[in-house]
C-alpha cells in the first residue's frame, strides 16, 4: 500500500472511540511530511503494529517489549518503508517466528498516538502507531527475537490483568470482542 493510498484509508477511517478519533488528523498531517516513515523525524514518526488474534478468538499474542518493560502487540519502525502492511508483517514475524500469520483484514484496524521516553541519544517523541489485525495458528511454537524478554498467547479473559491500564491495549480487544465480522 502506498501513501497515498494509506492517506485514502485514514480519510475514510472512522472510530467510536473519542481518543482514536482525535489521532485521525493528526495521522492525515503527517503522511504530507517526507520523512514521517523514518525514525530521524525526531518530533514523531510512523510505527506499524500487528494485533495477532488466534482463529477462535480467545486469545492475542503479545510481547514483553525489551526496552519498554511492558506487554505490548508486536511492531516497530516503518524505517523508510511507507508500505505500512508490510512493516507490519515483517515486525511480526520477525518478533514472533510464526509462519501461519494472515492479515484478516488489510484495512485500518486501529490507530494510536503515544508518547515513546528519552533514551540515551533518543529524545522523546511521538509513534503513531498504525495497527492491523492479524491471525495465527496459536499452536505454532512461537521464536521471540532480541527485542523481547518474552512471548505469549494471552486469553482475553486474562489481557488485562498481564497488561494493567493500557487504553490502546484494551481498545484493540474491546474491538476483536465486539466484531462478528473478524470471524
Amino acid at each position: 500500500m502506498d501513501r497515498l493510498e494509506f492517506s485514502k484509508q485514514l480519510s475514510k477511517y472512522r472510530t467510536p472511540y473519542e481518543e482514536e478519533s482525535s489521532f485521525i488528523n493528526d495521522f492525515l498531517k503527517l503522511t504530507e511530511d517526507s520523512l514521517a516513515y523514518k525514525r530521524e523525524r525526531l518530533d514523531g514518526h510512523f510505527t506499524a503494529s500487528a494485533w495477532i488474534v488466534n482463529r477462535k478468538r480467545t486469545h492475542t499474542l503479545l510481547t514483553l517489549h525489551r526496552k519498554l518493560g511492558r506487554w505490548l502487540q508486536l511492531g516497530g519502525h516503518a524505517d523508510g518503508n511507507e508500505d505500512l502492511l508490510e512493516v507490519a508483517m515483517k515486525e511480526a514475524t520477525e518478533e514472533s517466528g510464526l509462519k501461519s500469520l494472515r492479515f484478516v483484514d488489510e484495512t485500518i484496524f486501529d490507530l494510536d498516538k503515544h508518547i515513546i521516553p528519552e533514551r540515551p541519544h533518543v529524545p522523546e517523541h511521538f509513534h503513531f502507531d498504525v495497527r492491523y489485525i492479524l491471525e495465527a495458528d496459536i499452536a505454532e511454537p512461537l521464536q521471540k527475537n532480541d527485542e523481547s524478554i518474552s512471548l505469549a498467547w494471552v486469553a482475553f479473559d486474562s489481557v488485562q490483568d498481564v497488561i494493567g491500564y493500557n487504553p490502546s491495549i484494551l481498545r484493540m480487544l474491546e474491538k476483536t470482542s465486539k466484531s462478528e465480522i473478524l470471524l
